[in-house]
């Protein structure tokens, strides 16, 4: 198995990332627009991308002091099975989040394009706690012809 991993840390509070990646709302100002579902541990959250799809993730743990992981039930085939893994740690002003998508079968091309776009997505996440904007889907940066 193979893993996507990524860091990246900006001059924020730990709360303000959390809340960014716990809730609908939040991830709706940095992932896609079309974020749906509830912010509870055995609940699904719903994330479409147009005509390109979307992915459905049931919440495995929700921790306020530095810990949201989830595992894909939805979703491309490579996906299946998979599980997001979000650490966020405190530094002085900084906050550092370690970004895991783990338990990919093969290191297939897809795969290669989906770590590009979490590493756009992470300065997406680090654009809204920062600025309180982000970019969205639909608004976010294309990285290849289909997206």
């Amino acid at each position: 198995m193979v893993d996507i991993l990524h860091r990246v840390g900006a001059i924020a509070p730990l709360d303000d990332f959390y809340r960014a990646v716990a809730t609908p709302e939040g991830l709706a100002g940095w992932w896609t627009t079309d974020t749906v579902g509830k912010s509870e541990v055995g609940e699904k959250l719903a994330f479409r991308f147009g005509d390109l799809g979307g992915f459905d993730m049931e919440i495995l743990e929700l921790d306020p002091a530095g810990h949201v992981r989830w595992r894909v039930v939805e979703g491309p085939p490579e996906w299946i099975g998979t599980e997001i893994d979000w650490r966020f740690e405190q530094r002085d002003d900084y906050t550092i989040v370690l970004f895991k998508h783990e338990g990919w079968k093969e290191p297939v091309e897809f795969m290669h394009h989906c770590s590009t776009k979490w590493g756009s997505y992470l300065l997406s996440l680090r654009e809204l706690v920062e600025t309180g904007r982000g970019r969205p889907a639909p608004h976010d940066v294309k990285v290849a012809d289909f997206d």
